[in-house]
This record gives C-alpha cells, sequence and structure tokens, in this order.
C-alpha cells in the first residue's frame, strides 16, 4: 500500500493530522493505530475514564520503572492505544498553559513557536461553547466546554479567593505574567459525550477516499533508504506488511511510542542502540532523553454537610446520576479528575505561578485517582508546573513486542521537591480556610500527623503518581539533544518528523492534551507549505 503520507499513530495528533491534510482531496494519507476503534462506551461517557486507566484492550499496560522518586514502586502508566489515542481515555480536561509556557520555546530557538504564534492555532482548532473573543474560537472542530460545577468545589473557589487567589473566569484567558489563580477546569466535551480527536477531527475525514485507516497494527520500525524515511513496516494479526510514503513519513506515536520507535528502527544513541542489537541507521543521542511529566501527590479530607461524587457513585444514588446525566447532560457522569484548578507560586525563584493545586469533588482510595471511597470526601493534588527532572524512554530489547523502559525520574532534581513542598502546605491551607472549613473534618490523607519536610516526600513518593502528561522525548530545537528541529523534521534525516507531545522542549505548565492537538495543527501547515515547495520547484 502506498500514499503521500504515512502517520504513525491515531491520537490526538495524528487524528488533527490526517484531517487536515487530507482536506486537500489530491493528497492522500494511510493512518496507522496499534488499538482498534473506539466503540467502547466507556470512551464516551466523560467520567468512564475511571475504568480505563489501566484496560486491557484500550491501553498499552505500560508500567515506569521502579524509583527512588517512586519509593521503588512501578506506577502505572497509562497511554490510549484505541483511535483517539490518549484524547480518547484521558480526563478530558482542556487547559492550554501559560503564555510563557510557549515564549519559552521560542526563546531556546524555536521559530514561530511563541505564544503569539501558537495562539491562532488554538482557536482555529476549538469549538468553544462560549462567546467566540480573541482567545478562544468557534469554527474548529474540537469541542470544549464549561465543566458542570459541584456545590463542594463551589466552596474550594471561595476558599481560594479567600486565601488572595484571583478568579479567573476562563481558564484558557490567561495573559503574560498573570497572577495567582483560581478557576473551573474546561473539557473536550460535546454536550453528555467525550469529544476525543476521533470524534471531532477524525470523524470530519473518515469517508474520504485519500484517507486509509488501519487499525490493530502495530508499527515495527520506519523503513529507510539511506537517510530518507520511505515507509513503515507493521504487523497486523500474524501478518508483516509495508505502507510506503511517497512524500513523507509522520510518527505521531506519543511520547512514549515516538521515541521508541526511532529507536527500534535505528536512529537513537549509538551505545543504546548496540546494546539491544539495533544496527545504527542514524545516531542522535537525544531520542528518548529529556523525557518530562507532572508528579501529583494528594491530600483527602471527609466531608460532612455537602455531597461529594463518593456516595453519589454506588447504589441508588448512581442510578439517579446515569438518569440525571441521560436526560440532562449533567451530573457526576461528566466529571473530570479535577473540576477546580488552582495555579500558585510556592517558589521565590518562579517567574509565574509554578504550582498547579486541582480539586476533584471526592477522595480516592489511598489517594490515587480511580477507586471512590465509600464515605464522603474531598481531595486536591499538587504538582509541579514546571519540573527540572528528566527522565528517558529506552527500548528494552529490539523486540517491536517488548515494552520500553519508561522512568520520568520523577523528584531526582531538588527543586521539585522543594515545590512540591510547598503546594501540599499550600493545599492544605485551602482547606483550612473559611470557606471550606464547616465542610471539612480531620484530614484523612496524608494525616495530621505527617507535618516535616521529610514525612511528607515520604508519602509523596510512597503515594504520588503521573499526571499522565508525558512529553519532551524528542525534543525541538538545536540543543545537542534535540531530535527534531522547529519544522518538525528529524535531525540528519530526510521525509520524517515527529509531531506529537515528545517535541516539547519543555512541558507546558498545565494538561498536555490541548497543546499536543495545536502542534499538529501547526504541523500539518508546515507540511502544506513543504509540499507546496516541492511543487513550486
Amino acid at each position: 500500500m502506498q500514499a503521500d503520507y504515512v502517520i504513525v499513530g491515531a491520537g490526538s495528533a495524528g487524528c488533527v493530522l490526517a484531517t487536515r491534510l487530507t482536506e486537500d482531496a489530491n493528497t492522500s494519507v494511510i493512518l496507522i493505530e496499534a488499538g482498534g476503534k473506539d466503540h467502547n462506551p466507556l470512551i464516551h461517557v466523560p467520567a468512564g475514564f475511571f475504568k480505563m486507566l489501566d484496560h486491557d484492550e484500550l491501553t498499552w499496560k505500560y508500567r515506569s520503572e521502579p524509583d527512588p522518586g517512586t519509593n521503588g514502586r512501578a506506577i502505572v502508566y497509562t497511554r490510549g492505544r484505541v483511535v483517539g489515542g490518549s484524547s480518547s481515555i484521558n480526563g478530558l480536561v482542556y487547559i492550554r498553559g501559560q503564555p510563557e509556557d510557549y515564549d519559552h520555546w521560542a526563546q531556546l530557538g524555536n521559530r514561530g513557536w511563541s505564544w503569539d504564534d501558537c495562539l491562532p492555532l488554538f482557536r482555529a482548532a476549538e469549538h468553544w461553547e462560549g462567546q467566540e473573543n480573541e482567545v478562544r474560537g468557534k469554527d474548529g472542530p474540537l469541542h470544549t466546554s464549561n465543566m458542570d460545577r459541584s456545590q463542594i468545589c463551589a466552596a474550594v473557589v471561595e476558599s481560594g479567593k479567600q486565601l488572595g487567589l484571583a478568579y479567573q473566569d476562563d481558564v484558557n484567558g490567561i495573559t503574560h505574567g498573570s497572577a495567582d489563580t483560581i478557576g473551573w477546569c474546561q473539557q473536550t466535551r460535546n454536550g453528555r459525550w467525550r469529544a476525543s480527536a476521533a470524534r471531532t477531527y477524525l470523524a470530519r475525514a473518515l469517508s474520504r477516499p485519500n484517507l486509509q485507516l488501519i487499525t490493530n497494527a502495530m508499527v515495527y520500525r520506519v523503513i529507510f533508504d539511506g537517510k530518507r524515511a520511505v515507509g513503515v513496516e507493521f504487523a497486523r494479526g500474524r501478518a508483516m506488511q509495508r505502507a510506503t510514503a511517497g512524500r513523507e513519513v509522520i510518527l505521531s506515536a506519543g511520547a512514549i511510542g515516538s521515541p521508541h520507535i526511532l529507536q527500534l528502527s535505528g536512529v537513537g544513541d549509538a551505545e543504546h542502540l548496540s546494546e539491544i542489537g539495533v544496527p545504527v541507521v542514524h545516531a542522535l543521542q537525544g531520542v528518548g532523553r529529556n523525557m518530562q511529566d507532572h508528579f501529583q501527590s494528594r491530600v483527602s479530607y471527609p466531608v460532612a454537610g455537602l455531597p461529594t461524587a463518593n456516595e453519589k457513585a454506588r447504589g441508588i444514588p448512581l442510578a439517579m446520576e446515569v438518569l440525571r446525566w441521560m436526560v440532562t447532560g449533567k451530573g457526576i457522569l461528566t466529571y473530570s479528575p479535577s473540576l477546580v484548578a488552582a495555579s500558585v507560586k510556592v517558589l521565590e525563584s518562579s517567574a509565574t505561578s509554578d504550582m498547579q493545586i486541582t480539586f476533584a469533588p471526592g477522595s480516592f482510595k489511598d489517594g490515587q485517582i480511580g477507586e471512590l471511597e465509600e464515605t464522603p470526601g474531598l481531595s486536591a493534588g499538587a504538582w509541579q508546573m514546571r519540573p527540572l527532572s528528566r527522565g528517558y524512554v529506552k527500548a528494552k530489547s529490539n523486540r517491536p513486542e517488548d515494552m520500553p523502559l519508561i522512568n520520568p525520574r520523577y523528584l531526582s532534581d531538588e527543586t521539585d521537591r522543594m515545590a512540591l513542598l510547598g503546594g501540599l502546605r499550600f493545599a492544605r491551607r485551602m482547606f483550612e480556610a473559611p470557606a471550606l472549613k464547616p465542610y471539612v473534618l480531620a484530614e484523612s490523607l496524608p494525616g495530621r500527623d505527617v507535618r516535616t519536610d521529610d514525612e511528607l516526600l515520604d508519602y509523596a513518593r510512597r503515594y504520588g503518581g503521573t499526571c499522565y502528561h508525558a512529553s519532551c522525548t524528542c525534543m525541538m530545537g538545536q540543543h545537542p539533544l534535540a531530535v527534531v528541529d522547529d519544522q518538525l523534521r528529524v535531525h540528519g534525516m530526510e521525509g520524517l518528523r515527529v509531531i506529537d507531545a515528545s517535541i516539547m522542549p519543555a512541558v507546558t505548565s498545565n494538561n498536555t492534551n490541548a497543546p499536543t492537538i495545536m502542534i499538529a495543527e501547526k504541523g500539518a501547515i508546515m507540511i502544506k507549505a513543504a509540499a507546496r515547495k516541492r511543487l513550486a520547484a
């Protein structure tokens, strides 16, 4: 099979690219996805993400390496393996990040990646349920919505305001130099249903004759002619097949999958490739390096006097919530893992807010998102927005079926540890504020007896975990560890780009799905411009 472009991965980025590139009827695309179609009903009910955190069919079942930052635990490292990728299984939170994030990318030498460059692409991507303005768009495919608001989280907002946080009516309306803020999260949701990249972008393109979607197909490697990518080899069932690219191969397999495929293809650190028995096609030492993620630790409190998700998530109350969702499209079945987000500065050295403290209208067993406690509760998760700890993704062997080694090396940097301590303490202050204090009882996690720095860090290492924001493993730039240039072309190669969250030179301050979709929008424009230039030559 052959097409102008072969895209590996039908996740957030791949869906955007396939849709935008096939807008030109003369451009053909093959989109290859390791998972199946997004038919599972858990995908489409927003709160279904609770049941998909380690799903046997819809995720890759990854685990991080045991590490001192997680007290020697190998934690679940969820990534979507289904059409729509992680946008089909994530918590739906849509927050773009601080404008300074993108200005920083540009300051690192990446032309065209400042906030002023990226904002039009965010606007072009979204179909915002509110009014269109200078920062919000109405004409894009991606439905974005306000959160359904709970009483207990409304009290959280008031507690933040009482501590001096500025209320942000639109968390995606943050401007340069914004003060510490609190506001309601937003979602990729269309009415009662999840708005994944598959159901928003790709749905527009699937009927086009110039797009071929191949599912349940695991890409083994990129095929090269010298230094030029000419296609990919993939397994579908027991059969090995090839897809040939007349113009470019595009890796959009995510911050884990894209570096892993490059390494299996012979592009990466020469010493590592030699160790796993992969012939070197092109030595590029940064492949899989510079990994960044947000590490979260939670505090929890029992609640009395206001309803929470805990008691509504079982028995007759749950049946009533299902009915409410079916009739009104509201209630706990539309909830994300976070309803409210506070952005606060806890380090004197930070120029802008450096900790995100997110609030769920419930509490989770062992302080980890997943199974709710039986009794009413409220919890907050604190995570550093711009971590300095750096990890890696490394192929374990030359067998594509073997999971790669994944290690974000959480809390390996002293600054990250200090920031987390400040965030946990600020979260505790919010529970003590007048608006919340009447409704919360004695702290259940980590508990009032956990007070010192060492005690709090020990708790975080034992119970903290990923925010699912893996990024930066194929970083953009001219740095010695950079993998792609500012056009997202792999350094030293031809006909090969990486377009997904792995190209971030530094992780954005907030959630990563919105930036990933923006990256793909920008990547599609770059690819189209290159094609026009070729035709004109």
